[in-house]
């Protein structure tokens, strides 16, 4: 393992994998790595965008694509084992399986390269991910036993395949994001991820929808869960809470 932090290089990673790293504001050193998953039928520079936007203190970003490239559509990825239609709604079911995806993620991205590679611990690792992103995020935090920083899923429940309870509980925090008649972050997803993870904070938009947030009153928890669990001196920056993707 390194004997001290430094920033990620693309070529750290395996080359399976395709992904930006963005370094922290103004050339601070990056005491903390936020991992950013996009949701289904995206790609990883719009969610790199993001996180320059957001312009955490001390924190450099790495926005990963996902491995599957959507049928008949080759700029558009998922990160599911499948692409499951859901006939009822006529689109793509976001809970298409993680079998094979979140295993590689944590050995061969936070593992194998973030922590013995680059030298950081689990507890400076955060990851953002959105709708089917955040399932992925989730279901990360939930395989890992050690502590992560903490998860931000926009729109994403645990998908099915994770277990009902867990004892003890995981510790990483979690802070879902959701429209107030999400059709995924139902009483029973918010249920589950209470029987899984010690810290649940749900943070329910006063109109529908599942998408990112759009004002300062559905931006301010997000940037809170930051301020609380990323490990910085510098604090959030003022004016650092508008996030659009």
């Amino acid at each position: 393992m390194s004997t001290s932090k430094r920033l990620p290089t693309t070529s750290d990673f395996p080359s399976s994998w395709t992904l930006t790293v963005s370094p922290a504001p103004s050339s601070q050193r990056p005491t903390n790595i936020l991992i950013l998953l996009h949701g289904l039928g995206d790609a990883h520079l719009p969610f790199a965008q993001l996180g320059t936007q957001m312009n955490l203190p001390e924190t450099a970003c790495v926005s990963i694509k996902a491995p599957e490239p959507l049928p008949f559509e080759a700029s558009s990825f998922h990160w599911g084992d499948d692409v499951i239609f859901d006939n009822t709604v006529g689109t793509i079911d976001p809970d298409g399986g993680f079998k094979r995806v979140v295993p590689r993620l944590v050995k061969e991205v936070i593992e194998d390269t973030l922590i013995k590679k680059c030298g950081y611990q689990s507890r400076e690792l955060m990851l953002f991910g959105f709708g089917q992103g955040g399932m992925v995020a989730l279901n990360i935090a939930v395989s890992m036993e050690k502590e992560l920083g903490g998860v931000i899923s926009v729109g994403g429940p645990l998908p099915s395949e994770a277990p009902a309870s867990l004892s003890p509980k995981r510790k990483t925090p979690i802070l879902v994001c959701s429209g107030n008649d999400s059709p995924w972050v139902t009483s029973s997803a918010e249920d589950k991820l209470k029987a899984v993870f010690e810290s649940v904070q749900l943070n329910r938009y006063k109109r529908s929808g599942d998408t990112m947030p759009r004002s300062r009153d559905e931006t301010y928890p997000i940037m809170q869960f930051f301020a609380r669990r990323l490990k910085s001196s510098a604090g959030v920056p003022e004016g650092s809470v508008e996030l659009t993707a």
